[in-house]
């Protein structure tokens, strides 16, 4: 856990990476080895100190930059300047595809907006759907409950 006197004090409850994803990264990386619940959470704790590490060596390089955001160069100079310069190759490529799938989401929310069809009709076209499935569902729980008091009926007569 950082120390009070560090810049990025905080607490590791609070400011940290989810539990789960950090399992199921573990179980990918290594699926034929069991690890101890205190080693998954050194681990998490670990990845976490990175994490804040290298955001405040971004948030350095940005400033001696004269800049106020953050961008991928910041923190690619980050990680140079922590020993972690054999990695820029690999994570270019990652940044490279990151941006990819982001211009096809934008490209594709364009089609939506260009089809010609306003805002507003879309809203209503999606309230019909849900009134009309809405509607299916009850009458699927009518003829559910139908059948349900046929066969008490049944059951009653065949009892008593």
């Amino acid at each position: 856990m950082a120390h009070a006197k560090e810049p990025y004090s905080f607490y590791i409850w609070e400011l940290s990476l989810p539990r789960a994803t950090l399992n199921k990264k573990i179980k990918e990386s290594f699926p034929q080895l069991r690890i101890a619940t205190e080693a998954r959470e050194l681990i998490r704790v670990c990845c976490t100190e990175f994490i804040h590490r290298l955001s405040a060596d971004a948030k350095g390089v940005c400033r001696r930059q004269g800049k106020k955001v953050i961008f991928p160069g910041h923190v690619l100079g980050a990680l140079d300047s922590m020993g972690f310069g054999a990695y820029r190759q690999d994570l270019e490529a990652v940044h490279q595809d990151c941006k990819e799938v982001a211009a096809k989401r934008r490209r594709k929310r364009m089609r939506l907006k260009n089809r010609g069809i306003p805002h507003e009709q879309l809203v209503r076209l999606q309230e019909e759907r849900f009134a009309e499935a809405l509607q299916r569902l009850a009458e699927q729980e009518w003829a559910l409950a139908e059948e349900v008091q046929q066969q008490q009926h049944i059951m009653r007569s065949l009892g008593g």
